[in-house]
């Protein structure tokens, strides 16, 4: 079913939905739907109500095996030798399926995620689709280069050469729980375009939209084993398939602790890796900020899917000049956000992926409140069933505070006053993070002098959280390595051979 409109909410789950929660849901690998060797399941849950979605097939090393087998084969095979041209309609065509089977995916990820169903349309399905199509551009645009060479032996000897971009090989593509079917879509796309081939393990928390979308490359007629998909486990299924011999590419999006033990196993088999992990973002602003940005620097920069966004800015510094008037309106606006279920897109504060994160978010409070910072909405826990944490705002924080340093990743802001801007810059740059931040001011020498001083991948003008697939994406320090979107992401994905020909 195509796409809903938005802003409207969900009154009955769809036909096909709940037909698909109702199946024996299965791995993909090859051209073939299976449950696994072990046969063992373990169950995902609604996170607004903390009930039971499904059973999703349990991973183990020799699922991750098969599946690198036929993505080695896939590789090997029909998918290598069909045209740039021909990888691009095929990409074009899924495009078409993921908007053609939109209000499913959407409602989906909705249940399986608990983000608003408004965000599941417009990212998770809209953005997934433009994302995919925007790839499908580069298939037929990779190119090497010719070089001029000065080997001067032996003397009077000449030669030409240049450069060939050929696809790394088969990619390990690891995603997270925040962006479930968007991401998977980041990993995918870029390797499709490049000619690899791709096993898949989607967070334990959220797999339903990656197995659909898995469902959906058969579909759009990509060959067996080109996009293979397997469930489990990070400690099982994500270990084999990262350590497997067959893999020649990582890509994982997560956290930072599991980033490094996954670029430590990377770097023993010398195994290309990009990594995008966690983020801790600042917004600094300044005393001529557009007050009137306020609500979209909370809305969107902050608390955006609920604060579980790598970028999410959640460290506010503020000017002493408009200091009170941001504590004012944010304390107004964050604690009237309408919480409840993302399937009516009026709630604004949805619930924790899991009742773990939930865990995680309360006590990330708590130890905020043991260390000295100052709630400013007192909001205490939600008595009501599922996952849901309400929004808090610390004032009084030290930098050394738990809440300034480590990631949160819930409706947690922090506000932090300054005087001096280069004050504010050097907290803004005092955590071990760097995925993005923000200036908001209406001083272009400010903005000019400020922006090359702050130590974040991507760092935004008067606006906070808002990726584009042409403007490359990653982190500084230890929010990873590499970048995807745009000309940049394809690099991840390619191999540059030399050749060198000598003329007679």
């Amino acid at each position: 079913m195509q796409i809903a409109r938005p802003d409207s909410a969900v009154e009955k789950i769809l036909p096909g939905v709940a037909d698909f929660l109702d199946s024996q849901l299965t791995m993909v690998i090859g051209d073939q739907k299976v449950a696994g060797e072990s046969g063992q399941t373990f169950p995902v849950f609604n996170p607004a109500t903390g009930q039971k979605l499904a059973d999703v097939p349990s991973g183990t090393a020799q699922d991750v095996d098969k599946a690198v087998t036929a993505a080695q084969a896939a590789l090997n095979g029909e998918w290598s030798n069909m045209l740039p041209a021909d990888r691009q309609r095929m990409m074009l065509k899924l495009a078409d399926l993921i908007e053609a089977n939109g209000e499913e995916l959407a409602q989906l990820e909705t249940l399986n995620n608990g983000k608003s169903v408004m965000m599941s349309r417009l990212i998770e399905v809209g953005a997934s689709a433009d994302y995919i199509r925007y790839m499908a551009g580069w298939a037929t645009k990779i190119e090497g280069s010719t070089i001029d060479v000065s080997i001067p032996v032996p003397p009077g000897a000449k030669y030409q050469a240049y450069t060939r971009k050929e696809p790394v090989g088969v990619v390990g593509a690891i995603t997270p729980w925040n962006f479930p079917l968007n991401m998977a879509v980041w990993k995918i796309a870029p390797a499709l375009a490049c000619g690899c081939t791709v096993v898949i393990k989607p967070a334990e928390e959220t797999p339903l939209t990656t197995i659909r979308f898995v469902e959906l490359c058969l579909e759009a007629g990509l060959p067996a084993g080109v996009v293979n998909v397997i469930t489990g486990s990070g400690a099982e299924a994500g270990a084999a398939l990262t350590a497997h011999p067959g893999v020649n590419k990582l890509t994982f999006t997560g956290s930072t602790e599991t980033g490094k033990i996954i670029g430590v196993q990377a770097m023993q088999d010398m195994k290309r890796v990009t990594l995008e992990l966690g983020g801790k973002a600042p917004m600094v602003m300044f005393d001529d900020m557009d007050m009137d940005q306020l609500g979209i620097a909370a809305g969107i920069g902050a608390l955006f899917n609920t604060g579980q966004t790598c970028c999410a800015g959640t460290r506010i510094y503020a000017q002493k000049g408009i200091y009170d008037k941001v504590c004012d309106f944010l304390g107004g606006m964050v604690g009237s956000l309408p919480m409840g279920s993302g399937l009516d897109p009026v709630n604004q504060i949805n619930p924790m992926v899991s009742a773990k994160h939930q865990n995680h978010v309360k006590s990330c409070i708590a130890r905020g409140v043991e260390q000295g910072a100052k709630p400013m909405l007192n909001a205490g826990d939600y008595d009501g069933e599922g996952f849901f944490v309400k929004p808090e705002i610390f004032t009084d924080v030290d930098q050394k505070m738990s809440i300034m340093q480590d990631e949160v990743f819930g409706p947690v802001l922090t506000i932090t006053p300054f005087e001096d801007p280069d004050d504010a810059i050097a907290m803004a740059n005092d955590t071990r993070y760097g995925l993005g931040a923000s200036i908001w001011t209406t001083n272009l020498n400010t903005m000019h002098r400020y922006v090359p001083q702050i130590e974040a991948g991507t760092v935004w003008v008067n606006a906070h959280n808002l990726p584009d697939q042409n403007m490359p994406f990653g982190g500084y320090k230890q929010s990873g390595v590499g970048r995807e979107h745009g000309r940049a992401a394809l690099d991840n994905y390619l191999e540059t051979k030399s050749v060198c020909i000598a003329l007679g």
